[in-house]
This record gives structure tokens, sequence and C-alpha cells, in this order.
């Protein structure tokens, strides 16, 4: 049986999901759990992700909970990006990408300037130069040349942004550790999060668990959407099949107001019904799961004519006003002011609150 729902009920159920409508998240660690992640390629961005969805929004609280609690982790995951994981997930995310070996392939291996042979010792070496420690990057690169006795892979280990590392990430064996003196640091899951499992899990286990994830906060959605949110559209196909199969008893087709058919869990089919449409104004930072965790093409959440503003060269995301639960525009933060780029009317008084709320943040999170 099919169920019909508009963009409107998903959008504004999505917003829901994701603590933006009521801004009543749990912490840094229940928000990035909700929303399978938080980018952190920009830290401010990332911040202020956690911050605009919080009760109580805490300037120290990821600090907290990625150096001294080690519930959150960081490093590289969904789409070869910088994250912010809930630390007892990170092993579903590494066993489901671990069905895409990337690094295998001989067309990758000369874009980074590397043989087969070479990027094989990088993966064995790295966990073994790092063991139990903590190293800076000029640290682990000394370590791991040393390790292998080849001294071509100082070049290739330094250049770009951390390319040759991101397979050993994963795989489960390399992970961020605390800034030392201004200077990143990495680590491996196994010495540093609580709880690390002997072994990655199942990925078909893994890969369901994702998807229930995904769908949680995204959804509904299609395969295609989730492969485009964790594998950047290069997932093998018969892998996302099999994960949607399994999870097949937990999920109802819906079909959208402009014909779209896409998959919900059963359990948020009331609630995805029932929800009001969204009236409310929100601004999202740059980056922002709200975004990224739908296709770009999805002109019902971002209109054809504000592609370009919010997607921008070289993937960047630009922050967003968001009116009824669709981007309105860009905005972006000067001098302790907030300027916008409206591309459509909006309402006055829910906007100078949004700002207002904007405002404060910054200058709450801009230590």
């Amino acid at each position: 049986m099919t169920t019909k729902l508009s963009w409107s009920q998903i959008l504004s159920w999505r917003l829901r999901r994701q603590f933006v409508s009521a801004a009543d998240g749990g912490g840094a660690v229940a928000v990035a759990r909700r929303l399978c992640g938080v980018q952190a390629q920009v830290a401010s961005s990332a911040r202020l992700a956690v911050a605009v969805r919080s009760a109580r929004p805490d300037p120290g609280e990821i600090d907290r909970a990625l150096w001294a609690e080690r519930t959150l982790v960081k490093t590289w995951i969904m789409r070869g990006t910088l994250h912010l994981l809930p630390a007892d997930q990170l092993a579903d995310h590494c066993a489901a990408l671990g069905t895409l070996r990337f690094w295998e392939k001989g067309s990758w291996q000369r874009g980074h300037g590397v043989t087969a042979a070479e990027i094989a010792a990088i993966v064995e070496a790295v966990p073994a130069a790092l063991g139990d420690r903590v190293l800076t990057r000029e640290e682990l690169v000394d370590a791991v040349v040393a390790e292998t006795g080849d001294a071509h892979l100082r070049e290739a280990l330094t250049s770009g942004w951390g390319a040759l590392l991101k397979p050993l990430s994963r795989l489960g064996e390399l992970c961020y550790g605390p800034p030392r003196e201004g200077r990143v640091t990495f680590t491996t899951p196994r010495a540093w999060l609580p709880g690390w499992p002997g072994s990655l899990p199942p990925q078909e286990e893994a890969g369901v668990r994702v998807v229930r994830a995904f769908l949680g906060a995204h959804g509904p959605a299609t395969p295609q959407m989730l492969d485009t949110w964790l594998f950047g559209g290069v997932a093998r196909k018969a892998v996302l099949k099999e994960w949607f199969a399994a999870l097949a008893p937990e999920l109802t087709e819906v079909e959208t107001d402009d014909g779209s058919v896409l998959l919900a869990l059963t359990e948020h089919l009331d609630d995805l019904a029932a929800g009001p449409p969204s009236t409310g104004v929100h601004l999202l930072p740059g980056f922002d799961q709200y975004i990224l965790g739908a296709p770009r093409g999805l002109t019902p959440l971002l209109p054809a004519e504000l592609k370009a503003k919010v997607s921008r060269q070289a993937g960047w995301i630009s922050p967003v006003v968001v009116h009824e639960g669709r981007v309105a525009g860009v905005w972006e933060a000067k001098g302790g002011k907030v300027t916008l780029d409206l591309a459509e009317p909006v309402p006055r008084g829910p906007l100078d609150a949004a700002v207002g709320r904007m405002r404060e943040l910054l200058a709450a999170f801009s230590g």
C-alpha cells in the first residue's frame, strides 16, 4: 500500500526530527546521532549546526565530548568528508562504507601519484605506526616512512587534504586526536574510543542500521538519495539493494505530490501525516545536514534558482534561510552582522527573530 504525502508535510517532519523547529536537541551527541553526523570541515559551522538545534547551547560541549568524554569522534567518513559522529556509531559507518574500496582503483591511485603497492603499504603501516599513540601529521608521516622504508610516501602523504589517509578512516583504523599546539593529530579508534569493537560489524547488519538512522532524519527517501549522502553517488548498487531489502519489513512506500516515490519507516507514517506544514523561519549554518541529507536537485527543498547560491564551487554549501521548510535565501555573517540575500518574501517578524537568535549564537560561539 502506498501512502500519499505532500512535500510540505515531509519537510515539516524533517525540521521537527532534526531539532530545527523547536531547537530542542539534547546536546551535541544527541544532535549528531539524530542527524547521522555533523559535517565538520568548517569547525565553526559544525558548532553552529549543533547550537541552533540545542535547548541550551554550550560553546565548550563539542570539545568536551571529543577530547574529554570521547563520546563524539572526528574523522573522514561520509563522502570522504570530515564529520563528527557519536563514537558508538562509527564502527557501523566504517563497515558500511568499507563496501566500496575506492583506493584500490587504478584511476584513484594514478590521480594521487601512488602505486597499488604503495597504497597497500600505507594501509598496513599507518595502524602500526600509530599503535596506541596520538601523533601529529608530520610525526605520523615520519613513522610511516620509517615503517615502510619508502621515502616517496613522504611527499604523497603531506600533499593535498589527507586523501591518502582517508582509506584508513573508512577502515576504522584512524581518527582525529586532540589538537596539539594548534596542530591536527591522529590516533586509532581502537586506542581512543571506549568500547571500540575488536572488529567491524558485518556490513549487512551495519548497513541496515545506517539506512534506518538516515531515514529517521532525512526520510522519506530513495536508495539513490542514501547513496548520494553516504557514498557521494558511487555505491555498489547490489549493496544498496541488499540493505533496503533487509529493511523492507520496516518500510512503507510513499508517493509525494510531485509524483516521486520514496520509502519511509512505517513507524514514522502517523507523525509524517499528522504534522502541520511548517510556517517557521530558520537560519541554518553552512554545510548543514538539513541540506546535505538531500540531493541538491530536490527542488521542493532547494528551488532551482537558488541552487547556485547554496551549492557553490569546491563543494561549499552556503548558510541558508529556510521558510516553510524550503530554502528561501542565503545569509552570511560580516563583522558580527547577519546579511541576508532572499529570493522570495519571508515574514518579517519570524525572520527578525531567527536573525536575532543567530546573532546571539555567533557572539557566543565566536571565541
